[in-house]
């Protein structure tokens, strides 16, 4: 059994990182040769400003007062330059947008695996096509282009990282820093000759990254004071920087000024995802080679923007965040014409040195061509295009570029997903071969379907292995002359070796067959349709949470619907109490974007509640109840107490904006490293280990949490106690098993194998409730499918310097604490049901299994970037719930068996 769980992981790792492969490959091509316009440029400088986390209408929009926030910015839109709105693509994050911004293309998806941070592939950019470059700013962003750079022409000037501290008292000192910084450069460079010689050449590019925005955004949201002062501060230091340009250069006339932003931020200050507050960023140019204001009368634009910003006069040219924006230029037709057909070629190199790459390793009598864009065709369009410029018919050279762009970016996505559906037909194949098999080995290993059908035993046919052996040679050999990645061997060899061995258990399959024809028929579809409609239920929950809620009001009503409420009509009530409870999260709006520090003390003071409520029911029965074990209860109120005062106490000097005091980080830190070794020390008898288990965990969440999203734990594990109660009844109505008391169950990591039974179809039931509980403690609070829903100020107990995976790491604890609840709950109904976890968990695995090929086939290539990451991620997290099921597993048995003293010898628990 061993075996087969090892190759279980394995293989669901493999189809696991298939969606990478299939969906998140690099879109870049290498080995083209440049192409320049022939006709000088218009600046000899760029100076780009980016303001971290800016949102458009912040800066657009006018105060109560009804004066602009950024009085120089506007005074550019309706004096000296062009503006917009700029939309940029999900995930809205910095890496990508400055990848947008600076190199021209949308964020290569495998850099995600990176954090964001490192170059995963290298790509060009307009800082390493430069003269030379100087930047300032974080030390987050700035190295990256750098680091891609050929050469040694662009400068990073960043400040120290620890200074991006969501807890500081004025996060716009990251902005200071970056204007200083940029006036003392130029007065520095009036006396460095061989410095004032370079930012005298021709194609310099200044890059100045302004990240105070950004930090107050996340740590007092974009509609706080902090927010609205620091554009004020950014627009003054963005006056001087001009000033001095203009100064120093004399008004040359040769520069050219950007303002804009990588991605905007929502309501609760986050960003990530593809709500407008964070795809609507502003953008600003003006300069040389940009046009000046234009006034019109009427503008047509799907939204009400320009009368909300009282903008309605001035032309408004938005554009998509990495496109060159050739509305904006102020230049002869002539050299908008010959731009776009520079732009055009590049793009038909990059169609051509893709379809080369593919065809090369392609089988020619299996190679087809994008027959959109064809040689001649190709041809066609350039020469016209040619002619029309020598012609002076600039307008009809500007609409054939665009028709021969995108054409080739069609084809650039035709060769670049040319083998997606081979390779997805592959991993389907596999992934219900896998299912088939797990689905023959409970039949076969854990049930009494099958038995006294059948009593012949028919040996194998050395016909079958010799037969799969040919098709994976021929499968291999077929790859081998195709020149295909190793990963494409993976995926293709891996469904050889899963059908084989479920065409081995040939005789369960024909025994199954003939058992289920002895099945009355409309009880065989009855179940199919409910299991499937559950399977469906569980799938919609991902796209709408209220499921969750219709899920749950279904399971209220489960004992009225067995009669069980006749035989324990307390427990029965329980249940459908804390179900009812429980049901009203999914309703609740995504956490972190009301927070309420209020609810978060009160789930304190419930947990202390109960915590006196348990102990002193303990307390009466003294001779379970030992000293060592009441020190345990005692040292864990006193952690819950210690989180309340922690919460409440960062919470107020962070609203003072003194930082977090350092005592606090201590006792958040011991808490949660303690928080799984304390329950250790409990009684491993069930309901004490249990409540134990539930106190340590809450101490933490408590430290993480914001807002109403503290009680939810508290809700989730009522609902599991009534669960161990409820499987009991149900056992014993069934007449399977005698009912024990929970006082005299104690966890046990050497359980005796001979109690546990075989597997009964109320035992499926179980395995859906498992499951239902664990998509319910994965989207009770939130859709964390979205990247928006994350809320920093859930860690600053913990820290409030930037540092992702830190934080990354304590969100994901914060996640998998509800988890960790329903998986210790499940362990204790395993043990009351006599059941043993090997088989309950193939039942898991194949319900799981089930929903990700429905999120396999719901994957999108097209739609919003929005639609297509929310389809990737539902199955990334399908996929990494079936991993993650294996650890959590052998978390809870931890958490649940294992039993830690103190001092003394082992004493013995009477009931």
């Amino acid at each position: 059994m061993l075996l087969f769980f090892t190759l279980g992981l394995l293989v669901h790792f493999v189809f696991f990182a298939s969606i990478f492969d299939i969906y998140f490959t690099s879109p870049l091509v290498h080995g083209m040769t440049p192409h320049f316009t022939p006709l000088p440029p218009p600046a000899r400088r760029l100076v780009l400003f980016v303001a971290d986390g800016l949102r458009a209408d912040a800066l657009y929009e006018l105060d109560e007062n009804g004066n602009s926030r950024a009085p120089f910015i506007r005074n550019i839109i309706m004096h000296e330059g062009s503006w917009g709105i700029s939309h940029t693509r999900v995930p809205t994050e910095s890496r990508p947008g400055h990848v947008a911004l600076i190199a021209g293309f949308y964020e290569d998806v495998s850099a995600v695996a990176k954090g964001w941070k490192e170059n995963p592939v290298e790509f060009d950019s307009l800082f390493n096509e430069s003269k030379y470059t100087w930047s300032w700013g974080s030390p987050d962003i700035l190295p990256m282009f750098a680091k891609g750079a050929s050469g040694d022409h662009v400068y990073t000037h960043s400040y120290d990282a620890k200074k991006e501290d969501f807890g500081a008292h004025d996060a716009t000192k990251l902005d200071s820093w970056v204007f200083d910084n940029v006036k003392d450069f130029f007065h520095a460079a009036r006396n460095n000759q061989s410095l004032f010689s370079k930012i005298n050449e021709e194609k310099i590019v200044f890059f100045l990254h302004l990240l105070g925005l950004d930090t107050n955004g996340h740590a007092h949201r974009p509609s706080s004071r902090d927010y609205k002062d620091n554009i004020k501060k950014v627009d003054d230091g963005v006056k001087e920087i001009v000033s001095m340009f203009k100064h120093f250069y004399g008004n040359d006339g040769k520069t050219t000024f950007i303002f804009t932003s990588d991605h905007g931020m929502t309501d609760w200050g986050s960003h990530g995802a593809g709500h407008p507050s964070e795809t609507l960023t502003p953008f600003i140019a003006w300069g040389a080679g940009i046009k000046y204001p234009q006034k019109v009368s009427a503008q047509q634009f799907d939204d009400a923007f320009l009368k909300e910003w009282r903008l309605e006069n001035w032309k408004r040219r938005d554009v998509n965040q990495g496109i060159l924006p050739v509305d904006y230029l102020n230049n002869t037709d002539l050299f908008k014409a010959e731009s776009m057909f520079t732009n055009a070629v590049q793009i038909l190199e990059q169609f051509e040195v893709k379809m080369i790459q593919k065809k090369e390793v392609t089988l020619s009598f299996l190679f087809t061509p994008f027959k959109l864009l064809s040689d001649s065709k190709q041809l066609n369009i350039l020469r016209k295009a040619r002619s029309y410029i020598k012609q002076k018919k600039f307008d009809e050279v500007v609409s054939l570029c665009k028709e021969l762009i995108h054409l080739a970016l069609k084809g650039l996505s035709y060769y670049h997903t040319y083998d997606r559906f081979f390779l997805g037909i592959s991993v389907v194949t596999g992934f219900v071969g896998w299912t088939s098999y797990a689905s023959l080995l409970i039949i076969k290993s854990h049930s009494n379907l099958t038995r006294g059908v059948s009593k012949e035993v028919k040996e194998p046919s050395h016909l079958l292995p010799c037969s799969f052996v040919a098709i994976g040679v021929l499968v291999a050999f077929f790859l081998l002359i195709q020149a295909c990645p190793w990963t494409y061997y993976v995926y293709c060899l891996l469904p050889v070796p899963i059908w084989y061995a479920v065409l081995r258990e040939f005789q369960v399959i024909q025994d199954l067959v003939a058992s289920l024809l002895s099945f009355p028929l409309s009880h065989f579809v009855g179940y199919l349709l409910v299991f499937t409609l559950g399977i469906e239920i569980l799938v919609l929950s991902f796209f709408y949470r209220y499921m969750l809620t219709a899920g749950l009001i279904a399971f209220a009503g489960w004992p009225f619907l067995t009669q069980m409420w006749t035989q324990a009509k307390i427990t029965s009530l329980s249940w459908t109490l804390f179900s009812l409870l429980l049901a009203v999260f999914p309703l609740m709006p995504v956490v972190g974007r009301k927070p309420n520090i209020s609810l978060v003390m009160g789930a304190g003071l419930l947990v202390l509640l109960l915590s006196l409520f348990v102990v002193t029911s303990l307390m009466k029965r003294k001779a379970s109840f030992i000293k060592e074990e009441l020190w345990v209860h005692g040292l864990q109120m006193l952690s819950t107490v210690l989180s309340m005062y922690v919460v409440h106490s960062t919470h107020s000097s962070l609203l003072k904006k003194q930082g977090v005091p350092l005592m606090n980080q201590f006792v958040s830190w011991a808490t949660l490293a303690s928080s799984l070794v304390v329950p250790l020390l409990s009684s491993p008898v069930l309901f004490q280990r249990l409540f134990s288990i539930l106190l340590s965990l809450m101490s933490t969440y408590l430290l993480l949490s914001t807002g109403y999203e503290a009680l939810f734990p508290l809700v989730l594990s009522c609902l599991m106690f009534v669960w161990i109660y409820m499987e009991q009844e149900t056992l014993q109505r069934s007449g399977v098993s005698c009912k024990q008391k929970l006082t005299s169950i104690q966890f046990s990591y050497n359980t005796d194998i001979t109690q546990f039974r075989q597997l009964y179809l109320d035992d499926i039931r179980r395995a859906f409730f498992l499951v239902f509980f664990l998509v319910t403690a994965f989207f009770g609070t939130g859709n964390i499918a979205s990247i928006n829903s994350f809320d920093l100020a859930s860690v600053y107990c913990f820290l409030t310097v930037f540092s992702p995976f830190m934080m990354g790491a304590l969100m994901m604890w914060k996640i998998l604490i509800p988890f960790v609840l329903v998986m210790c709950a499940f362990e204790a109904v395993q043990l009351t049901t006599h059941l043993s976890s090997k088989s309950l968990f193939l039942i898991v695995l194949v319900i799981s299994d089930t929903m990700a090929l429905n999120f396999f086939f719901l994957v999108k290539d097209y739609g919003s970037w929005l639609d297509i990451g929310t389809s990737i991620s539902h199955y990334v997290i399908v996929m990494s719930m079936t991993i993650f099921l294996v650890f959590l597993n052998g978390l809870a048995q931890l958490l649940t068996t294992k039993k830690l003293r103190l001092c003394g010898k082992p004493k013995s628990h009477l009931i």
